[in-house]
């Protein structure tokens, strides 16, 4: 009997190479999860309380379709026009997503730099569109490699700043001069994921650029610094005729209420934000420090990672493998073109000293 093929998807869906996040689970009974980036933290108690209350709540009703609370908190906070700002209900993901079905085509390309967060070729390719991959310099995005790739085709540049899985990052004066090259059809946008983390003064993640253009949009997360990764929330700052356009494509209720109300009360708990970002700072530096004694190369890093260059793949390959016999979870990084390294997330206290304590009796 033979077997019937099923409706098959649009051109190019089945060439994707779908997202494989960091590990989970390791061997051992204890573990430390150091492999996706989430805060050691956790959320703001406030948060919880409020996520809390919300679920006590009549669940039968539907949430705010505008999520008005929730933009209202994070106006306040940043500055912003609240009216400018549209939440995600899956992270930031959500919107990536939605803004490359937006502005992409078949015939389309879209640009992004060499170690750029996975999730855009996935979002280019989804939309039928062709990603251009502009080389790095030293692990940093390159504007002169993005702007060189430029052509009449191009309508969207994605600009992890600062990047995930390098934790580098471009300053200000570089995405201005990015902006500035590119013609005013071409969408600029910049993933600030992890803007919170970055102290430097020469940091800025685009709000102004947003403000005065009407080819910009920052999209920003709660799954970092707010340790809300499990409720998933972003949200992204837009000119008016592009928060227009995201608005139109959206679902209607497409954050819950629950996360309504811990998104809102984790944005408002400025003093949590502040200790996280000040732990955040003193742990990254020492984990740094500690992996470079091991004679290891540690590309420089802004955000709650490090990434963690070895002599070869087979080393990389073994090293995760001794740490996670050793409860230790990380981040193999060959899908980013990086098999010789391992990302590390900035974890507890006892987990960073468990993460250097294997890494050092691996490196003997």
């Amino acid at each position: 009997m033979s077997v019937l093929a099923g409706p098959g998807p649009k051109p190019g869906i089945l060439g994707i190479h779908a997202y494989v996040p960091g590990k989970s689970g390791a061997k051992t009974g204890k573990t430390y999860k150091l492999s996706s980036n989430e805060s050691p933290m956790g959320p703001s108690p406030k948060a919880i309380a409020a996520y809390q209350d919300a679920v006590s709540q009549n669940l039968a009703l539907y949430p705010d379709p505008s999520a008005a609370k929730l933009r209202d908190a994070i106006a306040k906070r940043y500055g912003l026009n609240a009216a400018n700002i549209v939440c995600g209900g899956t992270g930031s993901d959500e919107l990536l997503q939605m803004l490359a079905h937006a502005y992409l085509g078949v015939g389309d390309e879209a640009i992004y730099s060499q170690f750029g967060f996975l999730v855009y070729p996935i979002a280019i390719a989804t939309n039928g569109a062709t990603a251009v991959i502009a080389p790095e310099k030293n692990f940093v995005a390159d504007v002169g490699e993005i702007l060189t790739r430029v052509t009449p085709a191009t309508k969207i540049v994605f600009l992890a700043n600062p990047n995930n899985p390098t934790g580098t990052y471009l300053s200000y004066a570089e995405v201005k001069r990015l902006h500035a090259g590119l013609p005013s059809t071409v969408l600029l946008i910049l993933d600030a994921a992890y803007a919170e983390y970055v102290l430097n003064n020469d940091y800025d993640a685009g709000v102004g650029l947003v403000e005065n253009n009407t080819n910009v949009v920052m999209t920003r997360t709660f799954s970092k610094i707010f340790g809300l990764a499990g409720v998933r929330i972003g949200w992204a700052y837009c000119p008016p005729n592009v928060a227009d356009v995201l608005n139109r494509i959206r679902g209607p209720f497409n954050v819950s209420t629950p996360a309504i109300a811990a998104g809102t009360a984790a944005m408002e708990d400025v003093g949590f934000i502040e200790q996280a970002i000040a732990y955040n700072t003193k742990w990254l530096e020492w984990v740094s420090v500690e992996v470079r004694k091991l004679g290891l190369e540690v590309t420089p890093s802004v955000g709650n990672f490090v990434l963690i260059h070895f002599a070869s793949a087979e080393k990389a390959v073994a090293a995760d493998a001794h740490l996670m016999t050793r409860g230790i979870i990380v981040r193999r990084v060959d899908s980013y073109g990086l098999p010789k390294a391992l990302r590390v997330s900035i974890g507890s206290e006892e987990a960073n000293y468990a993460f250097i304590s294997a890494l050092t009796e691996f490196m003997k």
